[in-house]
């Protein structure tokens, strides 16, 4: 996994809760692109659409409240998200992220000072997010290493196939 991101951001509040970011009545979808298409669209319709692919959701408290669903981080990973930065997070929604492969940063106040558009360069050794157009840099939550392994993996299943060396 790449220690350095960088990517344009967009800015969703707080307390975005699973059924906001993949509502239930598309739960019976299956195709991967199909799934992205609908992400977020319990926020806006047309966030998938005009998501910068490769780009970051910048988000509030709480983000991923609600269900358990992993329908969640599967749409934001087919949405094209490279990861996930936001002021806190519902703990299932991050353990399920982490496991899924989708990078879920904490960095406390960053929704009050990323605007939607900006590019933004995560850096998870340093555990920082330097916002471009102002080089202001914030602090952010590193990841432990077992998270750390799991996501270079592409997620707990590929880490389990190569520990036990089935493809």
């Amino acid at each position: 996994m790449n220690t350095r991101l960088t990517g344009k951001a967009i800015v969703v509040g707080d307390n975005i809760d699973t059924d906001q970011i993949y509502p239930g009545r598309f739960l019976a979808i299956t195709d991967p692109v199909e799934i992205g298409s609908h992400c977020l669209c319990g926020v806006d319709e047309g966030i998938a659409a005009a998501f910068p692919k490769g780009g970051f959701v910048v988000a509030g408290r709480n983000f991923g409240c609600g269900s358990s669903r992993e329908h969640a981080p599967i749409a934001l990973l087919n949405m094209g998200a490279s990861a996930v930065l936001a002021d806190s997070f519902a703990r299932i929604f991050f353990r399920n992220a982490v496991n899924l492969g989708l990078l879920p940063v904490v960095c406390r106040g960053i929704a009050q000072k990323v605007k939607p558009g900006q590019t933004l360069t995560l850096d998870l050794e340093a555990g920082t997010v330097t916002i471009g157009d102002t080089g202001e840099v914030l602090p952010c939550e590193k990841l432990g290493d077992q998270a750390m392994r799991i996501l270079e993996a592409g997620g707990i299943k590929p880490l389990m196939r190569k520990r036990f060396g089935r493809e």
